[in-house]
């Protein structure tokens, strides 16, 4: 597949993630609604400001549209899109207090598991 249209499938992949429209991120990136969906098709060339101006909009970076690899591994994991979406609706506040539960989590899960490796190891 050719950049400008993994570029597209990755402004479109965010746009649907803040759950906006085009016409909305036209408007939020000084742009027209046809202009993002010619974009996310892949059929036109983007340049970087208005590519910074759509970043922007949409909350993330320049970067994370150069990203593919990771967007191709986790396509195919709904749970983790969900998540993504879920935490894109939510506050910076909300996202960072879900992380730290999150790592909590399964940091104790992790200690849980080796003890009971310990655990079994001495019974041997």
């Amino acid at each position: 597949m050719e950049t400008t249209k993994l570029i597209g499938t990755k402004i479109r992949q965010f746009r649907k993630l803040r759950d906006i429209t085009q016409e909305q991120l036209a408007e939020a990136s000084d742009s027209t609604g046809s202009y993002i969906g010619k974009l996310e098709r892949g059929e036109v060339n983007v340049q970087i400001k208005t590519l910074e101006k759509i970043a922007e909009a949409l909350n993330t970076n320049v970067f994370a549209f150069f990203n593919f690899n990771s967007y191709e591994e986790l396509k195919s994991q709904p749970w983790i899109w969900g998540c993504i979406h879920i935490l894109s609706q939510q506050s910076e506040a909300e996202q960072n207090k879900a992380y730290r539960i999150l790592k909590e989590l399964f940091s104790t899960e992790n200690e849980l598991s080796e003890n009971n490796s310990d655990d079994s190891k001495g019974k041997g």
